[in-house]
């Protein structure tokens, strides 16, 4: 038995529904009804009935209900009591992605921290390192670029999408195009985000699939050194069209077919969220960019 166990049939009593006891928890419903299931296994007592359009607390359940209630909150007042000691100046890890970090941040913590007075610490990963963090715990939440086959083993929220473009000056020789498709890039000098990048992945995919080989200039995650590189009219940079680039000095090239991305927040599934942690959450859900 677990807490996480408690958590999950406590909420699905308060509201006799699976599904908004899962988004209320920011979880699966196959998540919910296992640990229901298992718990149920556990203690060889069968502790909801299921109807066809509600649920409801068998008797047995209902006094399982009220002590599970109890644990939780004396579990909650443990862990606010001895949190409050050292945590409350505990940060948030909060992962952001390079170059969309300049579309998302700092406009996003700057109207978290007007709402909530909670230290957040941003390390920029690519969405590849930042996975791998968040999976060994040294992270709270990550922001990434959410095309990755195994999004769905993650609790995840699509805050913005954006599509791929291609960079280049305005003495480039394909300055003049309204679009790029992949045989235009044989032989043509580019430049890729670091190898940690979902983007950087996709890019290599679509060149193995047109059967050409990269030449790729340089690994690089800044956009300042990019664009500096990109201006000299000999390459040109795979970026989001999110990202503002001077129209007098840059083209941007959309790629053919278009190219999708999708950026959102991600966080653990199965880990114990905190509260502060939780609020971000509900404030990335709730927050607008703005046009």
């Amino acid at each position: 038995m677990t807490l996480n166990q408690l958590e999950y049939f406590c909420a699905v009593c308060r509201y006799h529904s699976i599904s908004r006891a899962a988004e209320e928890l920011f979880v699966s419903q196959p998540t919910v009804s296992m640990a229901i299931r298992d718990l149920e296994n556990e203690l060889h007592v069968k502790l909801l009935n299921h109807q066809r359009n509600r649920i409801s607390i068998t008797s047995e359940g209902n006094l399982f209900y009220q002590k599970a209630e109890a644990l939780l909150q004396q579990s909650r007042e443990l862990y606010s009591e001895f949190s409050s000691i050292s945590s409350n100046t505990r940060p948030l890890k909060i992962a952001i992605p390079p170059l969309i970090s300049t579309v998302l941040f700092p406009r996003v913590i700057d109207a978290f921290h007007e709402k909530y007075d909670i230290p957040v610490e941003l390390y920029e990963y690519g969405s590849v390192r930042a996975r791998k963090l968040l999976d060994s715990e040294l992270l709270d939440l990550a922001f990434v670029n959410m095309d990755f086959s195994s999004l769905d083993q993650y609790n995840a929220h699509e805050i913005m999408e954006n599509h791929v473009v291609y960079c280049i000056s305005r003495s480039h020789r394909y300055a003049n195009q309204e679009k790029l498709t992949m045989d235009m890039l044989e032989g043509e000098r580019i430049i890729l985000l670091n190898t940690d990048s979902v983007l950087n992945r996709q890019i290599l995919e679509k060149y193995n699939a047109a059967s050409i080989k990269p030449t790729v200039y340089m690994y690089n995650s800044q956009l300042y050194t990019t664009l500096n590189a990109v201006r000299s009219g000999d390459c040109g940079a795979f970026l989001y069209s999110s990202i503002a680039v001077n129209p007098r000095d840059f083209v941007q090239l959309p790629l053919e077919p278009l190219a999708h991305s999708h950026f959102g927040i991600i966080w653990k599934k199965g880990s114990f969220i905190s509260q502060r942690t939780e609020q971000f959450i509900r404030f990335v859900q709730h927050y607008k960019l703005p046009v």
